[in-house]
């Protein structure tokens, strides 16, 4: 199928180094599908994304995008796909206008068709007021939306977007969703987004694969994820930091029913009926002398489950592997 992806067993090993950057991955993206891929940094997000739109060859396993191999129709693969990585090439001395009706040309649209195409675009990302300044001058916000616009000059059946809004403001933030949930949702593209902000996944992914260490650890639709781990979160601080690692090992030892994790200062610990979990938590710890400093109950978010699977948080840029 055209806007679908297969990824079986799917390897990359780096000769500088000898790094294996991707051990074993296997996932499928279905044709229509918004799937989002997560990961910490150096788990090998972006070297999956290189292979999948063609960029660097795999040294194991195989991939098919649009129905075709990576490694034997790269140039088919090409036709079918729009790409947005974290370091485009643009010319800064271009206009935005300009710089779309370049890309049209590349594709084989002819002049009168890649001007046309080119206002189409500026519309949609709503860059139509700024299509005549030079790219040099536009602000963060409006280099990703152009960004968008030139991933979309040939009309393509899966996009591929790295990090889209990493550094935007809210509002240019919410502008890039809105676009992206109208060509999914409206035009029927397929979106492939890796992100490391864990709700911009969960509000407009369908499914999320989540990488760690070169495999695939966790798999399912946002909801999904977030059952895995439980249904509530207790959070824990303590006035003094040997406390906090005291009540780890009181918890550990006494609730066999709990996951803990430390955190930036504070005790995460995922439970089932958390009402009634914190009550002899709270007990237990002052049956021990350990002094809390705060506490919170809450549902599980992306976040949680993406820290509990990683043991990591999500943050920066990912270093090219």
């Amino acid at each position: 199928m055209h806007g679908s992806i297969e990824v079986n067993h799917l390897a990359k090993t780096f000769k500088k180094g000898n790094v294996q950057a991707v051990k074993d991955v296997s996932f499928t993206v279905n044709e229509g599908e918004f799937f989002a891929f997560l990961g910490p940094n150096g788990a090998g997000k972006s070297t999956v994304v290189q292979m999948l739109t063609t960029l660097i060859n795999p040294t194991g396993g195989e991939a098919f995008v649009a129905g075709y191999n990576v490694s034997k129709d790269p140039g088919k693969v090409r036709r079918h796909i729009g790409v947005a990585l974290q370091e485009t090439g643009v010319d800064p001395d271009l206009t935005g206008r300009e710089m779309l009706e370049l890309q049209a040309r590349i594709f084989g649209y002819q002049k009168q068709s890649a001007k046309h195409r080119a206002d189409e675009l500026l519309e949609i990302v709503q860059l139509t007021e700024d299509a005549s300044r030079k790219i040099g001058n536009y602000s963060g916000g409006m280099r990703r939306r152009l960004d968008l616009a030139l991933t979309l000059v040939n009309e393509p059946k899966i996009l591929f977007l790295d990090e889209p809004t990493t550094g935007l403001d809210p509002t240019n933030r919410m502008a890039i969703w809105k676009e992206l949930e109208r060509l999914n949702k409206q035009v029927g593209t397929t979106i492939f987004l890796t992100t490391q902000y864990l709700e911009e996944a969960d509000s407009l992914a369908d499914r999320i694969s989540i990488i760690n260490r070169g495999l695939i650890v966790a798999s399912g639709t946002p909801q999904q994820l977030k059952s895995q781990i439980g249904n509530d979160l207790i959070t824990l601080t303590f006035t003094k930091e040997a406390d906090l690692h005291e009540a780890e090992a009181v918890l550990k030892e006494n609730l066999s029913t709990v996951d803990l994790i430390v955190q930036n200062g504070k005790l995460n610990v995922y439970v089932h009926e958390g009402n009634k979990q914190l009550l002899q938590i709270v007990r237990l710890l002052d049956e021990h002398k350990i002094e809390l400093d705060t506490t919170n109950l809450s549902s599980p978010t992306l976040d949680d489950i993406f820290l509990k699977i990683t043991n990591e948080p999500e943050e920066g840029e990912e270093n090219g592997q």
